[in-house]
Formats: structure tokens, sequence, C-alpha cells
């Protein structure tokens, strides 16, 4: 048919080694001069063939005796305002992010595919790397609720020198973010705070899939499976509530909470920046009022059946639930012995003394401690080993108020204090 032009696989090549040396030379990367020197041309040649492609776009590139140019190329006005963009304000965004950007801050209708191809020609990004073997991919839980992956991501959120650990908890069924918190580092005390403001905002679930990390299960040897009979801090928490725990062996099966914190890594550090947060505080309060919802928004997904397993938690004193336990034994004076501090018990109704008895100690998320026989609580007490109000000591066992979700920041657990405790 007449207008329709079978170009060479050599000519277009050839087309597509120019057009990716004048995007180089257009986002500044490299000269004019270099960007004839490596076409192999002569400058005057050079500056004809950047006229060329100002005036056709890339079928500019070709031999203008086979064709007519293509009426949907981009103008080279725009061309270069999207290289810089990227170049200038949103260099460190990936492909997507950025072409969202370019549609709802700057109402630039352009496909990903172009936007991708532009920025890998002028060298700004990198090329994709090819496939891997095709897998299977495992079938979401039908409903929310059934299955929770919980995981730690350490990576430098505010692109300085600085490592923090985003802790975040997802649902299989929906991918539907029901927590993000940045801590200073991944532990039990942050791990437990996570799970206690998922559980007081949706209710109790059925699973919880996670890493081996130590703070999850024991593992008697490294690299070999968990011993599931002796439970950690958190798999005793979860064991009252009745949650089961499921431990992953690799990072593919926790495939879809990889995915997850990669599209975490390669939008959040750059959302910060853009809105101006340099400290944790800034941050969370940024994740809590403004990016968990939009990120919810954004890659939510329908679950595959309607309805809930969430249920209302019976439970009412999940400050004891979520708190570090150990037993200890009461000295003859009625005092216990825990964490290099002396606990006095003042005088029970029901036992003239509970001297011999052995207690349960709590070190609760606020910082807090607390003396606990059977369902009785027997003290309070600060952080100083200070006893606190007497009312405030009876609240153990009748289930204290608990603040909303998000939590307000958790006080770091130093490894040496659990350390003592467990002694």
């Amino acid at each position: 048919m007449r207008g329709m032009v079978s170009y060479t696989q050599a000519a277009m090549e050839r087309a597509m080694k120019v057009q990716e040396v004048i995007l180089r030379a257009m986002a500044k990367k490299i000269t004019w001069w270099q960007a004839a020197e490596i076409i192999g041309i002569s400058d005057r040649q050079m500056r004809r063939w950047r006229e060329r492609y100002e005036a056709f776009g890339y079928d500019g590139l070709f031999d203008r005796r086979q064709g007519k140019p293509s009426p949907k190329r981009v103008p080279v006005a725009r061309v270069e305002q999207v290289l810089g963009l990227y170049r200038d304000r949103y260099f460190d965004l990936n492909v997507r992010h950025f072409q969202e950007k370019l549609q709802h801050e700057h109402q630039i209708e352009l496909s990903y595919s172009w936007v991708k191809l532009a920025l890998q020609g002028a060298g700004l990004v990198r090329r994709g790397r090819k496939r891997g073997v095709h897998r299977q991919r495992r079938p979401r839980r039908p409903l929310p609720g059934m299955l929770l992956h919980i995981d730690g991501s350490r990576h430098r959120w505010f692109q300085d020198e600085r490592w923090y650990d985003l802790i975040v908890i997802l649902d299989d069924a929906t991918s539907e973010i029901y927590y993000a918190q940045l801590v200073e580092e991944e532990s039990t005390a942050t791990v437990m705070a996570a799970l206690r403001a998922v559980v007081e905002r949706q209710g109790l679930f059925c699973a919880l899939y996670s890493d081996r990390g130590s703070h999850f299960w024991l593992t008697p040897k490294a690299g070999e499976a968990v011993d599931p009979h002796r439970l950690t801090q958190v798999g005793r928490a979860l064991r009252e509530l009745g949650i089961r725990m499921i431990p992953a062996y690799s990072p593919q099966a926790r495939g879809r909470s990889e995915r997850n914190f990669g599209t975490w890594q390669g939008r959040l550090p750059q959302e910060l920046r853009l809105a101006g947060c340099t400290t944790l505080a800034q941050a969370n309060r940024f994740l809590r009022e403004h990016y968990l919802t939009e990120f919810n928004r954004r890659f939510r997904v329908a679950a595959a059946q309607r309805g809930s397993a969430f249920v209302p938690c019976p439970q009412r004193d999940l400050e004891r639930v979520f708190s570090l336990q150990f037993e200890r034994t009461v000295n003859r004076d009625n005092t216990v012995s825990f964490l290099n501090l002396r606990l006095q018990i003042e005088p029970v109704p029901w036992r003239g003394s509970l001297a011999g008895c052995s207690v349960t100690a709590h070190q609760h998320l606020d910082g807090t401690l607390s003396l606990s026989y059977g369902p009785h609580g027997v003290g309070r007490y600060d952080a100083a080993g200070m006893p606190l109000a007497a009312k405030a000591s009876t609240e153990l066992g009748r289930g204290r108020g608990t603040a909303p979700f998000p939590c307000n920041p958790i006080p770091k657990t130093s490894p040496a204090h659990l350390a003592r405790a467990q002694l």
C-alpha cells in the first residue's frame, strides 16, 4: 500500500542508536560534540540531525525519502520538559512513580512505555534486567483477616547516612496496609506494639506469616526448622489470643511482603523528601495522616470473596498480653527483683504474705512495670521502680484503656535490659 514503508533491520538499529545519543545530549548527560563523535558524523551533520529530530521527532531520524513522519510524535519541547523535570526534581523516583507525578502534578499525559524508553534512552534510569524463570504465584487468601504478613525493612529512608527499620503489617487477601511505622530497629517491643495496634483497630485475625527472626521464633540450630514448642514473647502473646504463627523459610516464600517492600523503598524516601520530613516523628506523622491512606488507595486490591475473617477481640487486657513477661519469686520481705530494681508488693486482702510465691513481672510497652499473681494485679510501678497510684496497680486485672491506632512512639527496649530480665 502507498504510504506504508518497511524499514530494514539495519535502518531501525541505526535510528535507535541515533535517538538514544540525541536523548543523552538533550538530557545534558553528554555534549552535542560528544554525540557527533559517538555516532561517527561531523559537527555540521550533528546539527542537521538535531534539527531533523526537533522538526520531525523520532521518525525524522529515518531516511526522509521513505515515507512521512508520524503525526503522533511528541514535540521536542515536551521531551526536554520531561527530561528536565526528572533530572532536576524527580531524579530519585522510579519510572511508574514519575509517570504518575507527570499526570497528577503537571498534567502531562504520556504513556508509561514512552516515559520509560525516554528516560532509559537519555541514560537517566538503568534498563531493567531480563526476567527470570517463570514461577507460580501463591493464591491470595479469599478473605481479609485470614492471613497477615509482618516484616521489617532496614533502609536509608531519609536518603542520608541514617538507617531505620520500617515495620509493616499487610493483609494477604487485599494487600491493605494495617500498620506502618519507622523505628530505630525491629525488636520484640516494636513488633508487639505493631500487633497490638492492629488487634485493637481490626480485631483478631487467624494467622500471622513472618520470617524466622529471633523475636518471632527460637531456632535450635541456624538454618534448620524452628522449635514451635519454645515460644518467644511474641509467640506467647499470639497464643494467648488464639492466633496461629507461620514461619517462612526463604525470601521467595515471603514474595508478597518482599515485593511490597520494593514498592515502599521505591516511593517512601522520595515522598518524605518532597514532604520535607527529616525526623522519625515527622515521618511517622506523615505516614499516619497522609501516606498510608494514599498507599492503600493506590495498591489495595479487592478480596476474592465478600466478608471478613476478623472477629472482635474479647480480651480486654491487651496491655498485659502485649507485654514482656518473666517469672519471678517473691522475696521474704515481699519484694521482687527485676531489671536491677526492687519492686515492693503492698499488702493484699486475700493473703497475708506473698513471700515465696511465683509471680509474673510485666515490662509494658510504655516503659512501666507491673506484677501479677494469677488473675490478680499486685503492683504497678514506673520505669524507676517507684509505685504508682493504688488505683493504677489494680487495673492490670480489669483491663486498662488503650490508645487508638496508630500508637504513640514506642520506647526502645535495650537488648541489655532484656538480657538482664531473663536471668
